[in-house]
């Protein structure tokens, strides 16, 4: 797969969500703002505003490291990726000793039930590991709202998972495959509602109000 037909590691926590809202953005290049949209962005913003890479300690911290999968034909950015100093871990240019990277994600929000923001956070992972030739067992979520982490075990299902998205996010891609909408409480949330129009997919077809006519005039 060429470069220009990797996918954003970002629009598997979209494809997670609504399978339409991933099309609507990375198909049809469709995107509104609103007020959750923007707060995100500044919180990622400033998570990425400091310098790129600290040490502090046995600790080095680096933040919007580019990452890619030539795989799983994707790539993205990762919020921050933490090197804990190891003996069992990589080597990295410009720094002495052996280092487990450790992958963070930021979320404004607080911690959801679903696993779309698991499921990105697995990417990045996914992508380190073919990039630096090593495993991950683990990363974290923090959240802004209640300034937590939250540890998530990178699990063989959630693996699989992330992976089976992948392909079907691809076959969409190539075939420029846009779901129909299919309203859910989440909708109200979207930032996309007003161009995604899930109210209609409730409206019935002249087909269907013409064949309900017949009926009552039957009756």
């Amino acid at each position: 797969m060429e470069e220009d037909e990797y996918l954003m590691i970002s629009g598997v926590q979209h494809f997670a969500f609504c399978r339409r809202q991933w099309a609507l953005i990375h198909i049809e290049n469709l995107w509104e703002e609103n007020l959750r949209t923007v707060e995100g962005a500044l919180f990622h913003k400033r998570a990425h505003e400091e310098e790129l890479t600290e040490k502090r300690g046995n600790l080095l911290i680096t933040r919007g490291m580019k990452v890619a999968s030539r795989r799983m034909g994707v790539t993205g950015v990762c919020d921050v990726v933490e090197f804990h100093q190891d003996p069992d871990g990589v080597t990295l240019r410009g720094w002495d000793g052996c280092w487990k990277p450790y992958p963070v994600e930021y979320k404004k929000g607080m911690p959801k039930a679903e696993d779309a923001d698991r499921l990105q956070l697995c990417a990045q992972a996914m992508c380190l590991e073919e990039m630096l030739l090593c495993s991950i067992p683990e990363g974290s979520l923090f959240y802004g709202e209640n300034r937590r982490r939250e540890r998530v075990e990178l699990s063989e299902p959630l693996r699989m998972q992330v992976e089976e998205m992948f392909r079907e996010m691809h076959d969409f891609f190539r075939r420029g495959y846009t779901p129909k909408s299919k309203r859910t409480k989440s909708c109200n949330a979207c930032s996309l509602k007003a161009v995604c129009l899930p109210q209609l997919e409730k409206t019935p077809s002249v087909q269907d109000y013409l064949n309900r006519a017949v009926r009552e005039e039957e009756d």
